[in-house]
C-alpha cells in the first residue's frame, strides 16, 4: 500500500483502472508475439510436492488433505520452470506460460510475495540468440520499435564501472570494494554475497536507461539452472535484463546434465543446513526428465508486473496490483 494515495477502505483496489486496463493490453500483446513466432502457450501446476533448493528462495506451503489419512505438504512455485523443462523432455518443442508465482518473505517497492511472470524455453536455440528474441518481445510489448540494447558480459561491467574484475578477484578485495556501502562493513559476505551487493548498490540503478542492458555470462557459482562454460576463466551462460534501473528478466543456456543437476541440488540443501533453512523436497520427476533426455535449450522468466511497472511509469509495484497482500 503506498501511504496516503488510496482511500482508507480496503475493499478498494490499489492500482487504478488505467493500469488494470495497461495489463490486459500488455498481456494481448505478449500473446500474439508468440502466436507469430509458434510458441505454444502450456499450463502447469502451480502446486507441487517438490520445492525450490535454492537457499536465496522460501516456498508458501498449502496442506492437501482428502486424500487418505495423512496430509500431504504442497509448496506453490517460485516458477514453473522445471515442470515446463519436463514438456521439453516429452517434446512439447518451444513453449511459453503466463503464470502466478509465490515467494515467501518478499515484499517492497519492486517486490511482492505474489507476482505474474512470463517464462518461454526455445529448444535449439543459443542463449546469445535468446536475448535478441527478449528485447524483441519487449519493443513489442512496449510499443517501442527504436529500443536500442546493448550486451555487456558480467566481468565487462564490473571492470567498467569499478575497476574490479568480479572473476579472479579474492575476497579480501571485494571486502574493501564493499566496506563503505552503508551498514555492510562489519557482515560476515562470502564472493557472491560483496558481488550481489555490488551490483544492486553499485551499479544496477545505472542500467537500462532509456535503453535495454543485457548482462551475461555470469560467475559459475551463480549459475543456478544454468549451463556452465570451461573457458580459460569459466562463466555461466547466463543473462539478465536490465531496464530502467530494474532487473526484468533471467535467461540460461539450460544445464541438460542430470547428474550435474542432482549434484547442485545436493549442494543447495547443505548450504540449507549450513545457514539453517528447513530442507526440502528434490524433484525427481525433474531429474526423470533431464535422464530422458531434454534438448538442448535456451529459457527465459520476465517479470510482467515489473515490465507493467515500467510500461506505465509506476514507482511502486502496488500501483499495477489489483489487491496486494494486505488487502487481499
Amino acid at each position: 500500500m503506498i501511504p496516503g494515495r488510496f482511500s482508507e477502505e480496503s475493499w478498494l483496489p490499489s492500482a487504478r483502472l488505467g493500469a488494470l486496463r495497461a495489463r490486459a493490453a500488455l498481456l494481448g500483446r505478449i500473446r500474439a508475439f508468440f502466436a507469430r513466432r509458434g510458441v505454444m502457450e502450456v499450463e502447469t501446476p502451480i502446486a507441487s510436492r517438490a520445492a525450490t533448493t535454492d537457499p536465496a528462495l522460501r516456498s508458501l506451503r498449502a496442506n492437501l488433505t482428502g486424500l487418505g489419512a495423512e496430509a500431504r505438504t504442497l509448496y506453490l512455485q517460485t516458477s514453473p520452470e522445471l515442470p515446463m523443462k519436463r514438456l521439453l523432455a516429452a517434446g512439447s518443442g518451444p513453449i511459453f506460460q503466463i503464470c502466478k508465482v509465490f515467494r515467501d518473505g518478499e515484499r517492497g517497492r519492486r517486490h511482492h510475495p505474489e507476482f505474474s511472470l512470463l517464462e518461454w524455453y526455445r529448444p535449439c536455440l543459443g542463449y546469445r540468440d535468446l536475448m535478441v528474441e527478449v528485447a524483441d518481445l519487449i519493443r513489442h510489448a512496449l510499443d517501442q520499435p527504436g529500443l536500442d540494447a546493448r550486451y555487456q558480459s558480467y566481468r565487462e561491467l564490473f571492470l567498467d564501472r569499478l575497476g574490479l574484475d568480479p572473476l579472479t578477484a579474492d575476497l579480501e578485495a571485494l571486502h574493501w570494494a564493499v566496506h563503505d556501502i552503508p551498514g555492510c562493513r562489519d557482515l560476515a559476505l562470502d564472493r557472491d554475497g560483496c558481488l550481489d551487493l555490488l551490483l544492486t548498490h553499485r551499479i544496477e540503478l545505472g542500467l537500462g536507461r532509456d535503453h535495454l542492458d543485457f548482462v551475461h555470462d555470469y560467475p559459475p557459482s551463480q549459475a543456478a539452472l544454468a549451463r556452465i562454460r570451461p573457458d580459460p576463466v569459466p562463466v555461466a551462460e547466463r543473462f539478465e535484463l536490465y531496464l530502467e534501473g530494474m532487473e526484468l528478466a533471467n535467461g540460461f543456456q539450460e544445464l541438460t546434465d542430470p547428474e550435474e543437476q542432482r549434484r547442485r541440488f545436493a549442494a543447495d540443501l547443505n548450504k540449507r543446513v549450513s545457514t539453517g533453512l528447513d530442507i526440502v523436497p528434490v524433484d525427481e520427476e525433474f531429474l526423470a526428465a533431464l535422464a530422458a533426455g531434454m534438448p538442448e535449450t535456451a529459457g527465459v522468466a520476465l517479470g510482467l508486473d515489473r515490465l507493467l511497472m515500467v510500461a506505465t511509469g509506476s514507482s511502486h509495484i502496488d500501483e499495477v496490483l489489483p489487491f496486494p497482500v494486505e488487502r487481499a
